[in-house]
């Protein structure tokens, strides 16, 4: 049988065909939308209504919506503007005086972190990581207590990327903006798989990313509370309400509205759909492979992820093994996927470093079938007994 099985959602995921054909539309829609005649307006008019898309799916206002070329960006951005020294110049709203550290949980996506350190090495701002407990949820007596007066910024993922950890948003904001310190979540792997709702999170900033949710890449979003700190990242015209200088990609903004229309259609039913698939492999995978645990939160945990790890058995051998039989999985983070190093954030959960190179991220997707399913369950175990036969570490 020669199946192909994708189960590497969390670092992209198939375009959807109904987006793949508002891409199609759009890119023949060649006006560009800052210019005032109708082409340009034809333009403009798909922008506005995928901008009112994007704000549907977070709870939130067009307006409020700034349109960037994905995750990455938009977390830079947030962050990048509260480095010290920015001119207040048009356009920029600096953040209050005398504030100069920023708190970050310990298992943020690289986007974040990097970017963090960066702002630490460059201009000597100082960076706190708020540790998670065993399941990757923030201890939040421990955040309480790193967070103060001096604290500018609290960045905080939404859902992480390699084990699905669902972190409480609300909690985390209601300490910050206690302290007068501002919030933002990187969304990129939660909008689309569980309800988001800015009001209810509380936070001041959110991204998010096109092509986590069967979008194209290169496209993403920037969600502000209106009268944040902000200096934009790109100068040039003013396109995206001054926000964001650059040509404005009109095909992959129209193709984001329509990627975050039918992920909002279809959140609830899908949500419960792709539960109980993987519920159904977990529990498949315990009950023919031993040595298993599971990685994550089993309460507050994505619908569609799964991180196991097994003993005696390289994460890296086990992926390349289960390639052979056209199955996608992932050791990790797929912006990561070049380090030899252990996961960061199972080491931040408590994980032995054999443990976390011995881990695997099934995430699943729209596409994913009860067949594909079977299919894995088929195919790794004897993939599982054959590394560890040839394993040193048992």
């Amino acid at each position: 049988m020669n199946r192909h099985v994708y189960l590497d959602n969390n670092a992209t995921t198939p375009l959807d065909p109904d987006v793949l054909a508002a891409f199609s539309d759009a890119l023949a829609r060649f006006g560009n939308p800052s210019s005032m005649h109708g082409f340009g307006r034809e333009a403009a008019s798909l922008v506005s209504d995928a901008r009112a898309e994007a704000a549907a799916i977070l709870g939130a206002e067009p307006g409020e919506i700034t349109c960037t070329s994905g995750g990455t960006e938009s977390n830079n951005t947030v962050l990048a503007s509260f480095a010290p020294g920015i001119p207040a110049t048009d356009g920029v709203i600096l953040p209050p005086p005398g504030r100069d550290e920023i708190i970050v949980s310990a298992i943020e996506h690289p986007a974040i972190l990097e970017t963090a350190f960066a702002l630490r090495d460059r201009f000597g701002m100082t960076v706190h990581l708020a540790p998670v407990d065993a399941t990757g949820r923030i201890d939040l007596a421990a955040f309480e207590r790193l967070v103060n007066d001096k604290t500018a910024l609290v960045s905080v993922m939404l859902a992480n990327n390699e084990i699905g950890t669902i972190q409480d948003l609300t909690a985390i904001s209601a300490i910050a903006h206690k302290a007068g310190a501002f919030v933002h979540t990187d969304a990129v792997q939660a909008v689309g798989k569980i309800p988001v709702d800015v009001t209810t999170l509380g936070v001041d900033y959110l991204s998010a990313s096109g092509h986590k949710i069967h979008g194209p890449k290169g496209i993403g979003i920037l969600w502000m509370r209106r009268g944040v700190p902000f200096a934009p990242l790109m100068h040039g015209g003013h396109q995206e309400q001054g926000r964001r200088a650059g040509t404005v990609n009109a095909p992959a903004i129209a193709a984001l509205g329509t990627a975050c229309r039918i992920a909002r259609e279809q959140l609830a039913t899908e949500a419960r759909r792709l539960a109980g698939l993987r519920d159904r492999l977990r529990a498949g995978i315990e009950e023919r492979i031993s040595d298993t645990s599971i990685n994550g939160n089993p309460d507050f945990c994505l619908p569609n992820t799964l991180n196991m790890s097994f003993r005696a058995a390289e994460g890296e051998s086990t992926l390349l093994y289960l390639d052979l039989e056209n199955i996608a999985v992932s050791t990790g983070s797929a912006c990561a996927s070049g380090s030899l190093e252990p996961s960061h954030v199972l080491l931040a959960c408590g994980r032995s470093a054999e443990l976390a190179h011995g881990s695997i991220r099934f995430s699943l997707g729209r596409t994913t079938s009860d067949e594909d399913i079977e299919y894995v369950l088929d195919k790794l175990p004897p993939i599982m007994a054959r590394i560890r036969s040839m394993s040193t570490l048992r």
